[in-house]
Order: structure tokens, then C-alpha cells, then sequence
């Protein structure tokens, strides 16, 4: 079976030494991520040990660019086999000729994909989604800490009404990947049922 992201991660931070570990989470704080990302704040760092600060990169990241900042941030602080092996573990070595396949939700989520090649069904529908989707809490409450940090989710839900809120959440879109779009895909479809299906016929 293969490892999870999570397990991967731990796996290559409790191979580093004290000092080591140390330096990656400077280096962590600082690092320059994409838009739509935040840094993690130093004071959950200074007291996370390996295993959480792997809880933490996903739960900030998503998944596949948590892999992405982590292996960064270890060449950074010269634990450059760490990171290598890191990317080999996860299949995001570039020296493979042959790509991991991309884990795919469902095969609606391959619909969403088909419909607009090169745009994400989440995209395609910016605009009615942000003014047709109702009660957005229960959605955010599903992404929170998997796709949303904690300083998003608060920054989204002190929002007003249901399409400001909508509004802020796709201003993070551009920093998700397709893992993370195929995710509030699924969410959306599951307590939005009528609205997906009218937006699929269109």
C-alpha cells in the first residue's frame, strides 16, 4: 500500500537532527509561498515535532504543494537527500520518465474536467456559483483543514453574506491545486446537488 502524503513527510522530518529540524522551520516561516497561501505562524512551529508539523504543511498546503514547499524548504536548509527522497516517496520525482497517475475523486470530478479542457468546472462557474450558493458555512466546514488554514477559514467566514464569502474563497483558487478543486467540486455536489446539475447542462 502506498504511504500517505502525511506519513511521507513525517518520514523525511524525523530523519532530520535537532539542529536540522530547527532550521527547516525558520526556513519554513519564511519561505515565499504561492498566492492564496499563508505562512505558517511561528508559534504552532517552534512547538511542533515532526509528526505535526507534517499535520501542519498539509492542513496550510493541500497535499501535493505541501510536498512542493516541503522539499524546498529542506534543499534550503541543506538536507537536500531528505528532500530527494521526500519526492521519490510521494512520486513527484522529476527523474521519473513514467508520471504517477493523479488521484481522481470521482467520476464527476473527470466530467468537471472534460467539460472545459484546461478550466476547472470550479472556474468555468465562477459567477454562479459565488451568487447561487446558499449557506456556505457547511462548506467551509468541510474544507477547513484540509484546503483552508485557520487564519482563511476566519478570514472567509467574518465575511457578511453567503456571496461575499463565496468571493473570498475564490480569491484562494489560484494557489489550489487540482486535488483541492476536485474537492469543493465534491462538496458542492453532495450538499448542492440541484445547482451542479443545472450548472452541468448548461
Amino acid at each position: 500500500m502506498a504511504k500517505s502524503v502525511r506519513c511521507c513527510l513525517a518520514e523525511a522530518l524525523e530523519n532530520l537532527t535537532d539542529t536540522e529540524l530547527e532550521n527547516f522551520k525558520v526556513n519554513l516561516n519564511e519561505f515565499p509561498v504561492k498566492e492564496g497561501f499563508s505562512n505558517i505562524p511561528r508559534g504552532p512551529l517552534q512547538k511542533a515535532g515532526a509528526l505535526k508539523l507534517s499535520d501542519l504543511l498539509v492542513s496550510y498546503y493541500c497535499q501535493d504543494y505541501a510536498v512542493e514547499v516541503a522539499a524546498k524548504v529542506l534543499s534550503d536548509s541543506n538536507c537536500k537527500p531528505q528532500a530527494q527522497k521526500l519526492l521519490r516517496d510521494t512520486g513527484k520525482d522529476a527523474s521519473r520518465s513514467v508520471q504517477q497517475p493523479v488521484p481522481q475523486l470521482s467520476t464527476h470530478s473527470r466530467q468537471a474536467e472534460i467539460q472545459a479542457p484546461g478550466m476547472h468546472f470550479i472556474e468555468r462557474h465562477r459567477e454562479a456559483l459565488i451568487q447561487r450558493t446558499t449557506t456556505v458555512e457547511e462548506i467551509l466546514d468541510q474544507l477547513h483543514g484540509i484546503v483552508l488554514s485557520e487564519q482563511q477559514y476566519q478570514n472567509i467566514m467574518i465575511k457578511g453574506t453567503s456571496q461575499d464569502k463565496m468571493r473570498e474563497l475564490f480569491k484562494l483558487l489560484p494557489g489550489w491545486d487540482r486535488h483541492c478543486k476536485d474537492l469543493l467540486y465534491e462538496i458542492l455536489r453532495e450538499k448542492r446537488r440541484f445547482l451542479i446539475e443545472d450548472l452541468e447542462r448548461q
